[in-house]
């Protein structure tokens, strides 16, 4: 019955959401690459691909979440060689850290929309044999469809806000459903037990297991790429360094405003802004400019002395 109100009111959802969500996509950019994946539709040369054997499917939202997965698809294969994976992300920034970063075995696609029809023609083509999900999202409509096929669903690296929390408690009729739904909840501690039980996960499905993200990785880190990122600028490393990371629309002018009264008082000082959003550089760029900042871009470095 739940699922049956979701999906009888998803469509107006989507009409009451969609304005925002369009004006969004337009302003990151590059919204309209792939823009089928979303419905469910997918070019021929993938369908190919992915029907040549079943794989595991991994969903991971955004970067922080598609890391993750790149990890844990790298243990798994280590399980088995033959391993292929589907990975699906939310956002085009996730989308293009793993087109750049995933090995040819993973295969990177767009998250289909949580509406039934789509979702069933998204099964049809992935052609699951397990889906794992990465830290928070857990869709009614995919829960349903892997249950309904008989596929294993794993949440791993199980994050739950204590904001989350109260709503899932206050909604637990409705959520409830869609959680019991789960195979299996990897949490990176003892308390998460208990939390996740009480928005309705079967306790026997909940395993303590620590946070992949904590888990060694077998990476070779450079040492010395800092320093040459600071001198292709040609910044010296002994200058001052603001540095504003994962920002989001608004926080870099809020940084801009500090960034200018600090310099009265330290003029040498430099601000770098690292955009939770890449593909708003230039957006961000042409703010800074209007503040009377001169700036570069990591992708065309030029020598300056006054950031």
């Amino acid at each position: 019955m739940i699922r049956f109100l979701y999906n009888l009111l998803w469509p107006l959802g989507l009409l009451f959401f969609l304005p925002g969500y369009l004006v969004k996509m337009f302003r990151r950019g590059n919204y309209r690459h792939k823009f089928g994946q979303r419905l469910g539709i997918y070019d021929v040369d993938l369908r190919a691909r992915l029907s040549a054997q079943k794989s595991t499917w991994l969903h991971a939202v955004s970067v922080g979440e598609v890391m993750i997965a790149l990890k844990l698809a790298e243990a798994i294969r280590a399980l088995g060689a033959d391993a292929r994976f589907v990975l699906t992300t939310t956002t085009t920034t996730g989308f293009a850290f793993a087109s750049k970063s995933a090995p040819s075995w993973i295969e990177v696609i767009y998250t289909p929309l949580d509406f039934w029809p789509i979702m069933r023609r998204a099964f049809t083509t992935i052609r699951p044999a397990k889906i794992v999900l990465v830290e928070a999202e857990v869709w009614p409509n995919l829960a349903a469809e892997a249950r309904a096929r008989r596929i294993p669903l794993a949440l791993v690296n199980a994050r739950l806000s204590t904001r989350s929390e109260n709503r899932f408690r206050r909604f637990r009729f409705f959520v409830a459903p869609t959680f019991r739904l789960l195979d299996l909840v990897c949490v990176p501690e003892p308390q998460d037990v208990d939390r996740w039980a009480a928005i309705g996960v079967l306790p026997d499905h909940v395993y303590v297991v620590g946070s992949v993200k904590y888990d060694p990785e077998a990476i070779l880190v450079d040492p010395t790429l800092p320093e040459r990122v600071l001198r292709d600028f040609g910044i010296d490393r002994s200058r001052p360094i603001v540095l504003g990371g994962s920002t989001h629309r608004g926080e870099e002018e809020i940084l801009a405003e500090a960034f200018l009264r600090w310099r009265k008082e330290f003029p040498s000082i430099f601000l770098i802004i690292a955009p939770r959003h890449a593909e708003r550089a230039l957006e961000i760029g042409r703010q800074l400019e209007r503040r009377g900042l001169r700036v570069t871009l990591r992708s065309r470095p030029t020598p300056t002395r006054d950031h």
